[in-house]
């Protein structure tokens, strides 16, 4: 295996999830309303974003890029192995959840601080309840949807009873280089397949225009997504702008002037690409759904894919060993899936 991966299990939850222990990952992970219903405005997809970011602190994880939109959000997270973490920091953590404690919660706040300053019992159960939920996707996932899910109902009287549909999904995704750059920029153009807008530097609740905006952690972010070649070595001097600015070439394409690129509709691109099994610029191709991003388990080169098929052949019981499964439609690189989609993947 690869990156530190070959000593560590590997967690399947199921067809479509894989779990990375013992080791740092990247993860591509979403999750939609019940129902598909357009439930989220301004103000929900407003609350929405800043909870995964205080969330994501709490846990110790990082946000590399997200996409809020009115029925379901994206976000693209990086965590990394659990390490040491002090009691200072601990409580740090554990107050970002509750920006405006109430007496109560600000009454909590000491006893845990008094706990662990003392080191008794209470403090050795509070540690493990707390580390329990940190640097772990599922629990990442399940306290953002859980405490969204609060807030939005106890804010719309008339509603109750659960928000999401079933479990999250998500894709381990490559943490360097194609791979991660391609899934980066297919979130950030969400709302541009949405028909919300042209330019997703437009769309508020994404991680590319809270970037453009200023926000620091988004920018950071792209930072990372950018600075580190398909071999893992540092690109030389890649500030935030810089990152921006290779973003932006992603999201629209070096060639997005070239005449026809620009104009073909999504109707004439997914002709081309399902029915005249064609090949399109990446940038024209991105502006429609693809699947490889949200249902193919695991994206990246063929050499990570290979990485994990004998622990997918195990876990999924399977005669033969996965195949790699390079990624069509469009210019892609080296990119592939572990999960073969044989029927509509470009929608």
């Amino acid at each position: 295996m690869v990156d530190g991966f070959v000593s560590e299990p590997i967690e399947m939850v199921c067809m479509r999830r894989v779990k990375i222990r013992g080791a740092e990952a990247t993860y591509h992970a979403m999750s939609r309303v019940v129902g598909g219903a357009h439930l989220f405005g301004h103000r929900e997809r407003e609350v929405l974003r800043k909870m995964l970011w205080q969330v994501a602190d709490f846990c110790g994880l990082e946000i590399l890029t997200y996409c809020v939109m009115s029925n379901h959000f994206h976000v693209l997270v990086r965590v990394p192995n659990r390490g040491a973490v002090s009691d200072e920091e601990l409580l740090r953590r554990f107050k970002v959840l509750y920006p405006k404690p109430t007496k109560y919660q600000t009454a909590e706040f000491a006893r845990l601080e008094n706990s662990l300053r003392a080191g008794d019992a209470d403090a050795v159960a509070i540690r493990e309840r707390l580390l329990s939920r940190m640097c772990d996707l599922s629990e990442f996932m399940k306290t953002v949807k859980q405490r969204f899910s609060i807030w939005f109902n106890r804010n719309h009287g008339s509603r109750y009873g659960t928000l999401w549909a079933d479990r999250f999904k998500s894709v381990l995704v490559e943490g360097k280089g194609n791979a991660l750059q391609t899934m980066a920029t297919y979130i950030d153009l969400n709302p541009v397949r949405a028909g919300l807008v042209e330019d997703p530097k437009d769309y508020r609740f994404c991680g590319y225009a809270e970037a453009i905006a200023g926000g620091l952690a988004a920018a950071e972010g792209l930072r990372i997504i950018w600075a580190a070649y398909a071999d893992g070595a540092s690109r030389r001097n890649v500030s935030r702008a810089s990152a921006l600015q290779l973003h932006r070439e992603s999201i629209f394409g070096k060639r997005a002037t070239d005449s026809g690129i620009r104009e073909i509709c999504r109707k004439q691109a997914l002709r081309v690409l399902e029915e005249e099994k064609g090949c399109l610029p990446r940038a024209t191709v991105l502006r429609c759904r693809v699947r490889y991003f949200t249902d193919g388990a695991i994206l990246g080169s063929a050499e990570f894919i290979r990485s994990f098929a004998a622990d997918r052949q195990r876990e999924q019981a399977l005669r033969h060993l996965p195949k790699v499964n390079p990624l069509r439609g469009a210019e892609w690189g080296d990119l592939a899936v572990i999960q073969s989609l044989r029927r509509h993947v470009f929608g």
